[in-house]
């Protein structure tokens, strides 16, 4: 009995050491020092953190940051015992209006220039969209939006090449990259290992293809699973075929396939709860705990 209560313990351990974390956002919009605390308090390790969309204390408008502010919020963050995981800029590379997009390509690469004094060597955003509030649009996926999105990329991971950082893409059906297939054409464009995917496997599904989700997760691992370097994790319901965030474990997601999946192809990856309410984080946080713990003791 003592040999099966160590063991037991000791598995515990194992899932405690794997970095499980949450948009800052999500908990809210407040003081840096406000938002580390509450992101500790929740249990959380790491954070997915958008600069704008979180702190409140500091003006991160174009041409603001420096080394002196990244290392404030990163020492904020560390206090509290959470590492910074991916620094979000969400961008629209796409932008069909030039002047936009290359104002968003600008400010992109500044966080690529400051990416390491926050402790992180990502930063990450959607692909985008055609539509100039990031919308659905009919061409979004179309070879010319795709061209577009390539030489976007192009010139953002020549940036990133430079200090030696990643530039991290996450697919959405409703975007550019919205399926496993343009994701790895898009790969096999830019060549470079600087180019790194955030994976979110809720976001790849929809009506159409959620019967096929195994499919879909197996066909990402396959196409691009070297270049995965950090994960979401989200749950969804359908109701008219929209859909609804829940906590994880209550939606339709696969999850214990999900997490078996990671346990043998990506052990130990950085796993970043997104649309995931305050009040859900703990047993969400708590499910993904015990499906990592089935895969370490299976």
């Amino acid at each position: 009995m003592m040999i099966l209560v160590t063991k037991g313990f000791q598995d515990i351990k194992k899932v405690n050491k794997q970095m499980i974390g949450i948009r800052a956002h999500d908990i809210g919009r407040m003081r840096v020092s406000q938002l580390a605390k509450a992101v500790a308090d929740k249990g959380c390790s790491c954070v997915h953190l958008a600069l704008q969309k979180a702190i409140t204390d500091f003006d991160f408008s174009a041409g603001k940051l420096n080394p002196g502010l990244a290392k404030t919020i990163r020492e904020a963050f560390g206090q509290e015992g959470v590492h910074i995981s991916v620094l979000g800029c969400y961008i629209n590379p796409v932008h069909p209006d030039l002047q936009v997009r290359r104002a968003s390509l600008e400010k992109f690469k500044e966080y690529i220039r400051f990416v390491r004094d926050f402790g992180c060597g990502i930063v990450a955003t959607e692909t985008g969209s055609l539509n100039t509030d990031g919308s659905y649009h009919v061409d979004n996926s179309s070879p010319k939006a795709i061209e577009i999105l390539v030489e976007s990329v192009k010139e953002l991971v020549h940036e990133a090449e430079k200090f030696g950082v990643f530039v991290c893409l996450e697919g959405v059906t409703v975007h550019t990259v919205s399926n496993n297939a343009i994701m790895k054409h898009v790969i096999d464009r830019v060549q470079s290992n600087n180019l790194q995917v955030l994976f979110d496997p809720a976001n790849l599904l929809n009506a159409a293809n959620i019967s096929r989700q195994q499919e879909v997760i197996s066909e990402a691992i396959k196409l691009y699973g070297d270049r995965i370097i950090a994960v979401h994790a989200k749950d969804f319901i359908l109701e008219n075929a929209d859909k609804k965030s829940v906590p994880i474990g209550k939606g339709l997601l696969d999850y214990p396939f999900l997490m078996k999946t990671l346990c043998s192809w990506k052990p130990g990856i950085e796993i970043l709860m997104e649309d995931t309410r305050p009040e859900w984080v703990e047993q969400s946080k708590k499910y993904i705990e015990e499906l990592i713990l089935g895969c370490s003791v299976g």
